[in-house]
């Protein structure tokens, strides 16, 4: 192998650890939220609105930096993220009522309550905060907490999670690397077994 494509491997698996170590983090606390609530579900425990998640985040999560719904300086600029493709997204869905904080690991996490089928929230995590590349798919990711507590991707078709491989492969192809939302990466990601193999 060349020095750029070992450094380009390095790159993407550093990219999936810390990933992965959000998304563990997430569902830990939720999963302990629950059993501080003595809760079958998250519903149940009272995360069911924004002011809900509000302070689930602040108990469970030490904030170095609360934007509240502006996006900067907790991110960069909805302009400056881009599609694995090089096209800029369209922007941050939501404007108003996201929440963005920066958590003491330096990772960036937008939320807001977004009921739909068994999704209850949405989160946009930027696994690196303010730096590069800011590209969805490497260091941003769509992630959907649902009522039973499993994090995935934006299920439309069904009320639960985990999403199947076939429709996690099918979000992935139209959306992250097709010309679709940005929605599908983090599922492919769970498909490969934690590898980010596009």
């Amino acid at each position: 192998m060349t020095v750029p494509t070992l450094m380009q491997n390095y790159q993407r698996q550093s990219y999936v650890t810390q990933l992965h170590k959000v998304y563990n983090e997430f569902s830990q606390a939720l999963m302990q939220y629950q059993t501080d609530k003595n809760a079958v579900n998250l519903k149940e425990a009272g995360l069911s609105n924004q002011a809900g998640f509000d302070s689930f985040i602040k108990s469970y999560f030490k904030i170095v930096n609360d934007c509240g719904t502006d996006l900067e300086p907790c991110f960069v600029s909805a302009g400056e993220y881009k599609k694995l493709s090089g096209k800029a997204i369209d922007g941050w869905a939501y404007k108003g009522t996201r929440q963005h904080v920066v958590l003491a690991s330096g990772v960036s996490i937008g939320y807001s309550y977004r009921p739909f089928g068994g999704v209850l929230y949405e989160l946009y995590v930027d696994i690196n905060g303010q730096k590069g590349p800011n590209i969805v798919g490497r260091d941003l990711f769509p992630m959907y907490i649902y009522n039973n507590g499993l994090i995935d991707e934006a299920n439309l078709k069904d009320s639960t999670a985990p999403m199947s491989e076939d429709e996690r492969d099918k979000e992935f192809d139209e959306d992250c690397n097709g010309s679709g939302t940005w929605n599908g990466c983090f599922g492919k990601i769970l498909n490969d077994n934690w590898q980010m193999t596009y």
